[in-house]
Parts: C-alpha cells; sequence; structure tokens
C-alpha cells in the first residue's frame, strides 16, 4: 500500500547531503548522499541518457562488477536507446560516483566546509557530475491524452500547424508526435523534426526557410523540434512572426516566461504552470488540456462570425428600409411608410433578432476554414455586394407591395385599382378627368377622390411595413451563417433567434389588431389573403440570399483550390 516502501527501503542509512538541480546545458540533475554503511558520500545522478554516457568512464554489470566504458558498450546503450525512443518511450539514464569527489567526499552539507564553494556555483555542477559509472535506463510511458489526437488533426484541418517543442529525446519525440499525428507515420522528416542545437546551427537564411516550408506544409503535417532550451523558443517564435504569422507557444515554467510574451498569444498551463508564466500569457488553461485551446479556436471564431451576423444582418435591413425610402422617391408614388412607423422597425421590430445573432451556434465548417489574416477587413468587398443586393431586394419589395395593391390586387375590400401612369402621376390628381374611387376602410372619396393616394392608403401602407418586418425576420434566419445553406443550419440551430422572431411579429401582431395601437401607427388588419400577399413578397429574399450563399462557397473553394496548388 506505501508507494514509496522501495525507495523508503534503499533510503536506509543514507542521508541527503546536497542537491546539484537540473540545468538545461547539461541535461542532467544529481544528489549528493551519505551512506552511513560505508562512511563516504556518494553521487547519485540522473538525466538524458545520450548525455550521461559521455560523461561515463564505467559500466556496472547485472551483478554490481564495473567495467570499463567502451565503444562497444556506448554503441549497445545507444541501440537500446532508439527502441525504447521508437517505442515513445520518454527515457532516463542513471549513473553512480563513488569515489574521486574532491572536496564533496567528505561534504557534510555545512556552509564551513571548504566542498561547499563547489556547490554554490552551478557552473562547477558539470564538473562534479564526470568519469561517473553508468548504471541504466528506464523507460517512462506518458501516453498521450486519447482527444489530444483528433484536437490536432481539427487544428490540421483549420490551417493551424502544430509545432511540438519538448526537451525529449529526438527519436522519442518523433514517435510521440506520429502517434499524435504531428508528423507524417511515414517519410523522412529531416525537413521538419531538428533538435535545438541543430536547428541552431543552421544560418539565419536556412531557419527562415524551414520555418516556412513547415508552415507550407501545415496541411499535411507539423514539425518537431526536440531537446530544445527556451532561447530555441523565442527563435522559432521570432522567426514565425517575420513570416507574418500568428503565434500562440505554450508553456509552464519560469523559463519559459520569455517566448510567452514574445508570442502573440501565450498560453500558460493552470495546474502544472507556474505563476510567472501564467503572468506572462494571454491566456491560462485551466485544465492544462491541449483540447481546450482547440475550443477556444472554435469559440472564436464563432464569436467572430456571430460579429458579422449582427452587422450583415443589420446593415442590409438598414440599407432595405433606405432604398424603399429612395425608391418612394424617385418613382413619385405616395410615402409608403411613415417617420413612426420606421421608428418602431428599428427600435422595437430589429433588437431581439439582432440580440439573438449573437447566440449563433458555430457553422458546420467553421473548423475548415483558414485562418483569417490579422490584416483582413471586417468587411469585404462581397460582403459589401451582398449587403446592397439584398437591401435592393428589401426595398423593391417593400415598395412594390404597396404599388401592387393599388395597381393589381383583387381583393375582398373591393377598392379601386388605378394604372402604373396614374399612380406615378398622382400629384396632378386634380386635372383629371372623371376620376372616380371606390369607398375604403368607412372613408369615403366622393368628395376627393385624390385623397385615395394619402388618406386611402392605409392598408398599402401597412402591407409594406409588414413586408419590411417579415423580410427582416427572414434575413435575421439567413444571418445564421455566412456561407451555410439554411438546410445545413436550419433556423432552430439558434432558439433565442426563433423566440426573438416570434417576440417581433407578436409585437407587430399587437399594433395590426389593437384599434388604439393601430390608429397610432397608421396601420389597419390584415386577412389572410393580405398575408398570403406579404409571403409571396418577402420570401424571395431567402431564395435570393441562398444564391448568394452559393456564389460565396464556390469562390472560396476555387480560392483554397488554387491556394493548395500554389
Amino acid at each position: 500500500d506505501d508507494a514509496m516502501a522501495f525507495s523508503n527501503y534503499w533510503m536506509k542509512g543514507m542521508q541527503k547531503r546536497a542537491v546539484l538541480e537540473f540545468s538545461r546545458d547539461r541535461k542532467s540533475m544529481s544528489v549528493l548522499w551519505h551512506d552511513s554503511s560505508s562512511g563516504n558520500n556518494v553521487l547519485f545522478a540522473k538525466g538524458a541518457p545520450e548525455m550521461l554516457v559521455k560523461r561515463c568512464t564505467k559500466i556496472m554489470m547485472p551483478d554490481g562488477s564495473v567495467e570499463e566504458m567502451t565503444e562497444q558498450w556506448r554503441g549497445q546503450i545507444e541501440t537500446e536507446l532508439d527502441k525504447m525512443a521508437q517505442s515513445a518511450l520518454r527515457t532516463m539514464g542513471m549513473a553512480v560516483k563513488f569515489s574521486d569527489l574532491g572536496d564533496l567526499q567528505s561534504y557534510d552539507g555545512s556552509h564551513d566546509h571548504q566542498g561547499h564553494h563547489i556547490l554554490a556555483e552551478p557552473s562547477n555542477f558539470i564538473e562534479v557530475e564526470q568519469e561517473m559509472t553508468f548504471v541504466g535506463m528506464v523507460g517512462i510511458l506518458d501516453p498521450p491524452r486519447p482527444e489530444c489526437k483528433p484536437a490536432i488533426e481539427a487544428c490540421r484541418v483549420a490551417g493551424i500547424s502544430v509545432i511540438m517543442i519538448t526537451g525529449d529525446n529526438k527519436t522519442t519525440a518523433e514517435a510521440i508526435s506520429q502517434k499524435l499525428g504531428i508528423l507524417a507515420p511515414s517519410g523522412s522528416h529531416s525537413e521538419n523534426s531538428f533538435t535545438g542545437q541543430e536547428f541552431e546551427a543552421l544560418s539565419d537564411d536556412r531557419k527562415v526557410e524551414v520555418l516556412r516550408k513547415i508552415m507550407e506544409r501545415r496541411d499535411v503535417e507539423g514539425a518537431v523540434f526536440s531537446r530544445t532550451e527556451p532561447k530555441h523558443k523565442q527563435l522559432i517564435v521570432k522567426i514565425l512572426k517575420s513570416l507574418d504569422e500568428i503565434a500562440a507557444m505554450t508553456g509552464d515554467g519560469v523559463n519559459d516566461a520569455p517566448a510567452l510574451k514574445q508570442a502573440d498569444i501565450g498560453i500558460a498551463m493552470g495546474i502544472a504552470g507556474t505563476e510567472v508564466a501564467k503572468e506572462a500569457s494571454d491566456m491560462v488553461l485551466a485544465d492544462d488540456n491541449f483540447t481546450s485551446i482547440v475550443a477556444a479556436v472554435e469559440e472564436g471564431r464563432s464569436i467572430y462570425n456571430n460579429m458579422k451576423a449582427f452587422i450583415r444582418y443589420m446593415i442590409s435591413s438598414n440599407v432595405g428600409e433606405v432604398a424603399a425610402i429612395f425608391l418612394t422617391a424617385a418613382l413619385g408614388v405616395p410615402e409608403g411608410l411613415t417617420p413612426v412607423q420606421l421608428l418602431w422597425v428599428n427600435l422595437v421590430t430589429d433588437g431581439p433578432p439582432a440580440t439573438a445573432l449573437g447566440f449563433n451556434p458555430p457553422d458546420l465548417d467553421v473548423m475548415s476554414k483558414a485562418p483569417r489574416r490579422k490584416d483582413d477587413a471586417l468587411i469585404s468587398v462581397w460582403s459589401y455586394v451582398r449587403y446592397f443586393v439584398v437591401g435592393a431586394y428589401v426595398g423593391c419589395a417593400v415598395v412594390g407591395i404597396f404599388m401592387y395593391w393599388y395597381i393589381f390586387d383583387v381583393a375582398e375590400d373591393a377598392h379601386s385599382l388605378v394604372s402604373l401612369e396614374q399612380l406615378l402621376t398622382w400629384g396632378s390628381c386634380q386635372d383629371w378627368q372623371g376620376f372616380r374611387v371606390n369607398n375604403v376602410g368607412g372613408i369615403s372619396f366622393s368628395s376627393d377622390p385624390c385623397a385615395y393616394f394619402t388618406d386611402g392608403k392605409a392598408k398599402a401602407s401597412t402591407l409594406s411595413l409588414t413586408v419590411l418586418v417579415v423580410i427582416e425576420m427572414l434575413n435575421a434566419f439567413n444571418a445564421l451563417s455566412e456561407d451555410g445553406s439554411l438546410i445545413q443550419m436550419p433556423p432552430w440551430a439558434n432558439p433565442f433567434l426563433i423566440v426573438a422572431a416570434t417576440i417581433s411579429i407578436g409585437s407587430h401582431f399587437v399594433i395590426l389588431y389593437i384599434p388604439a395601437l393601430a390608429t397610432i401607427f397608421g396601420v389597419v388588419p390584415l386577412t389572410m389573403h393580405d398575408w398570403m400577399l406579404v409571403l409571396a413578397f418577402s420570401f424571395p429574399v431567402i431564395l435570393i440570399d441562398e444564391i448568394l450563399k452559393f456564389i460565396g462557397r464556390s469562390t472560396a473553394k476555387s480560392i483554397n483550390l488554387k491556394d493548395k496548388h500554389a
């Protein structure tokens, strides 16, 4: 039941004298113990096997005997090390030094001892860890979290290059990265797998070329940098930024702080990370899980898309209102919308759907699009084209149904129909000979038939207002996705939007069918015939936007194909 029982057994009669802390240059650490059974101090060391072997002159056999470290032994150790590393085992070598410790041979841990000056300066540690006896190696299995591989694949599809920067052995790092899908499972990795020293030894131009090629192949595989030091992280971030890439760097140690600060987005570990790393970062992972970064990318893209959806909805709707007013003035027809009606649409009807668009779920293809550049405009030229086309239709529909009621609509109210010429020249109605119209809505036009175009326009004006409201609700559903069809992302994908549209339509019903409010807003109740007419003029906005979305998808696909073949 005691996990430390084995360790505690061998520690009997042993007293710790000093710890020679780990350093990245020697890639090892050691502890000086006093063995009471022999009365001598013993140095136990552990670290990167390939580094420890270089500082060992002897090797211990399984029976405890000691032999000279020959080139043959070094070759066998290297072979076993490669086997472990290829199995994705993190390797650690162990060595011991029984004698030739100099002043540390009798060190008792006191500051007054003559050996203390050696331990006071970390640069002396590598001199102490010389001429050791190699004891063996262990392979530690640290399996990747099962959710990491799908997350890395999601990054690859999203156009994000994942680069592993680790202190592990190169072979181990490559084996782990192949399991994770960072590197391709086969083929040469001479251009995307380097140790820190190998990369540092390259010329400046060659370093830039290496990282540029890695970025160009981001849709195929990532890269691995092993046996690295903090300065290598900084160097990689610096070059990536010079290539106009957005670099996000993860880290947890004090030494990682400079690279975290230098990166466009520094990401610290919330559980294992030091306070220094957290302070230097822009984001802290509460669960230390790579998938949280991918989820954050998806959420960020979704928020950005929702911002665009809100802008798209508001601009296209307002362009429609402006277009309606402009067409009315340009054609010379009676005004279909009054100021109080426009105020109602902008303050009450538009508000709930615009707010609900902020709760849009992520697009189905949000993680299959290439990242946008940092200098990309929020509103593109194609977006302006879409705003104009949709807005132009809204204006045409609002004015069109107004004119349709006067010219073509044969309804139960038996209102009189006029010609297009008469509607366009209604201002000169007083000069017309024999112009007569039927009474409508309880208003008699026998004494002044020309009032038919002013006092008698209540039904036509109501139809225009209702078309504007219904089109804006349909337009809100169009804004669910920038390029995704409503078939792929139906309205119920955002329940809040359905509730908001219901509130807006419900508010419109209130002013239509409550007489006191209808009088204030200058509207009249609509019949089933009228509602069918409203839907006939409103629904085409769905079809128009679907066509525009199809064009947008097709254009985006062709651009992506060109980029891949470039």
